[in-house]
Parts: structure tokens; C-alpha cells; sequence
């Protein structure tokens, strides 16, 4: 046992992150300023120009990652997404039914939309000059996104667990890196433990909101009719009183959680079958950064943005790796041989970005 700890160990390549807060400042600064000046439409490249930037000091094994991806696809998308929008609050405004439709409507699409963009940010994606794709299907998008997110509200986040295998297993067994395939299969056992913190944390949440609500609703019983006007206002300030603590700790919750799942899911993930990947991010440290962030953000007036995001990149790059079987160059090579894997320069960058 212990010369496997050591060899998982020898063979780790843990990610990197060489960017600088000032370099990305320079970036940064330049992108809100186009933005503003063109009302939002400049946006769109400026996520490339950020992505690229990211992507291209993010490096595994002495190697970066390349973001292709052109920005007018994916102003096109945010465009639909927009033009959506604005169709459904016209609708709404004079036919109720039929924009209570498109949002049906919208529903029935969101599985084909999360899909197209799962595909279209792994096919913009390149390790090495070789890019990833994703071979998901519409039909598994329904079952990982609708019957998941249904199954895990209606639990009130009991059954969650299951949920986040359902959508992590479509996402990584129709994940490809040129034509070599990555799979997962998270133990529910292993998810329930990152969730048990998590849930007892919504737990208390919701009972510190829930005392300080009746607390307010007993010192507001017995009020007279000439003092209405103060009791409603005492019940509104009750309300925001429960709901604050309450939102907060299960933020913390869903961020605990979701690093929780992160780490459970990347250490059982294989890619090749023979490789694994790697995660070891503390949930308490990057709460902690992203805490920090946040306030460091607000009190700069957003001038400390740039820090703050390369900050939490290069955590969580440095806390993120692959468990080499070999060398992964001997599987580029392989695949460069075989002709099988297609280049940057060749696939064509099909689709548009809607953000999901």
C-alpha cells in the first residue's frame, strides 16, 4: 500500500498557473472599457481575450491549454440568449399564456442547450496542439439536468448526491482528448460524505432563520388595528431577518459541496483508462479565498478583480493534476501517429457559446 501512495505520488503532474495579477490587469483593464463604450457588445471578446489569457498560462506537465474560440460566436449566442429574453417579458406583458409557453418551451430546450455548449467549449479547447471533444447526446442531457435537478429539489437536497453522479457521468464518459476517452463512476458513498457537512450546515441555516422569524412573529402578535402600518413593516424586516443568515450559510454550503464533489469526482475519473486525474482542493481554504476575494473586490471598488481572479485560478490549478501510467507524451505522440486525433488547426469551431 504505501509503494502505491508513493507512486501515485512520483507519477502526480499537478497543474501550474504563470500568469501575474499585473499582466492580467493590463487585460482586464482594457476589456471593461471596450465593454462600457460599446454597451455590453464587446463582452463577447473580452471572454476570449480572459479565457486566453487563462487558458494559455494554465500549464499540465510542462505543456499549456489553447482557447480557440472566436468571439463572435459567442456574441451570437448571448445575442439568442438576449433576443429570448426580451421576446418572453413582451410576450408576458400582453399574452400571460404564451409567454408562460416559451418559458415551457425554454425548459424543453435547456438539455439541448447545455449540451451544444458542453460540446462547443471542449471542441475549443487544446492540449498540445490536439483538441478535446464531447460526444453527449440530448436524450442523457435530459436525464443528467431535468430528472437530476428534479429528483434533488423534490428530496429538498437529500437525494443530491445521486444527482451530481447522474450529471458528472454524462459529462466525463462523453469527454474526449483527441480520440482517447475519459471516464467516471463517483461512489455515492464518497459524495454522501462531502454532502453529510454540507446539508448540516443548510440544517442550521435554515433554523437560525427560522428562530429569528419566530422570535419577530411573537413580538408582533397582539398589535392593534392603528398600528398595522408598523406591523407590516415589522414582518418585512422579519422576512430579509431569517432570509440573510439563511442564504449565507447555504452559500457556504453549496460551496463546500460543490468543492466536495469536485474533488470526489476528478479522483475517479480515468482518462485512457489508464491515467487518472487528480484533485485535492481544502474546501475550508478555498472558502476562505473566495471569502477573501470578495470582500478584498468590494472594498477596491473592483480594481483588485484581476488578483482575486488569478489568485483563485492558480488554487486551483496547483490542487489539480493527472496520475501518469507512463508518460503523456508517449500518448500524444500515439495519437499524432495514428492520424486519429484532430489538430487545432484543423476542426472546424462549429456552434456558438449560450454560457452554460
Amino acid at each position: 500500500m504505501q509503494q502505491a501512495v508513493f507512486g501515485r505520488a512520483d507519477n502526480l503532474r499537478r497543474g501550474e498557473f504563470r500568469g501575474s495579477a499585473g499582466e492580467y490587469f493590463g487585460i482586464w483593464i482594457v476589456n471593461i472599457l471596450l465593454t462600457i463604450v460599446t454597451v455590453g457588445i464587446y463582452s463577447a471578446w473580452a471572454k476570449v481575450r480572459r479565457n486566453r489569457y487563462f487558458y494559455g498560462n494554465s500549464f499540465v506537465d510542462g505543456h499549456s491549454f489553447d482557447y480557440h474560440a472566436r468571439g463572435l460566436q459567442i456574441f451570437i449566442g448571448r445575442a439568442i440568449v438576449f433576443g429570448y429574453i426580451v421576446g418572453y417579458n413582451i410576450l408576458l406583458t400582453f399574452s400571460p399564456i404564451a409567454g408562460i409557453i416559451l418559458a415551457l418551451l425554454m425548459l424543453v430546450l435547456l438539455p439541448w442547450i447545455v449540451m451544444r455548449s458542453l460540446r462547443f467549449n471542449a471542441r475549443v479547447t487544446s492540449y498540445r496542439n490536439i483538441r478535446f471533444d464531447f460526444v453527449g447526446k440530448t436524450g442523457g442531457a435530459v436525464f443528467a439536468i431535468v430528472v437530476g435537478g428534479i429528483v434533488a429539489f423534490f428530496s429538498l437536497g437529500i437525494l443530491a448526491p445521486f444527482a451530481s453522479r447522474w450529471l458528472y457521468r454524462y459529462i466525463f464518459n462523453n469527454l474526449r482528448y483527441g480520440d482517447r476517452a475519459f471516464e467516471t463512476d463517483p461512489k455515492i458513498g464518497a459524495l454522501y460524505r462531502v454532502w453529510l457537512p454540507a446539508f448540516l450546515l443548510m440544517v442550521v441555516g435554515a433554523a437560525v432563520g427560522g428562530a429569528i422569524a419566530m422570535i419577530a412573529y411573537y413580538s408582533a402578535v397582539g398589535v392593534s388595528d392603528e398600528t398595522m402600518i408598523d406591523l407590516e413593516l415589522q414582518v418585512v424586516f422579519a422576512v430579509y431577518a431569517a432570509l440573510i443568515p439563511a442564504l449565507l450559510l447555504w452559500g457556504v454550503a453549496a460551496i463546500f459541496y460543490r468543492i466536495g464533489v469536485r474533488n470526489v469526482v476528478m479522483n475517479a475519473t480515468r482518462f485512457d483508462t489508464r491515467h487518472s486525474l487528480f484533485s485535492d482542493l481544502g474546501r475550508l481554504r478555498y472558502f476562505w479565498i473566495v471569502i477573501s476575494n470578495l470582500v478584498v473586490t468590494i472594498v477596491t471598488l473592483s480594481l483588485m478583480r484581476p488578483w482575486a481572479a488569478v489568485r483563485e485560478h492558480r488554487y486551483v490549478m496547483e490542487h489539480s493534476g493527472i496520475v501518469v501510467d507512463g508518460e503523456l507524451g508517449d500518448v500524444v505522440a500515439s495519437m499524432q501517429n495514428s492520424g486519429s486525433a484532430v489538430t487545432a488547426e484543423y476542426l472546424d469551431l462549429e456552434g456558438f457559446d449560450f454560457g452554460f
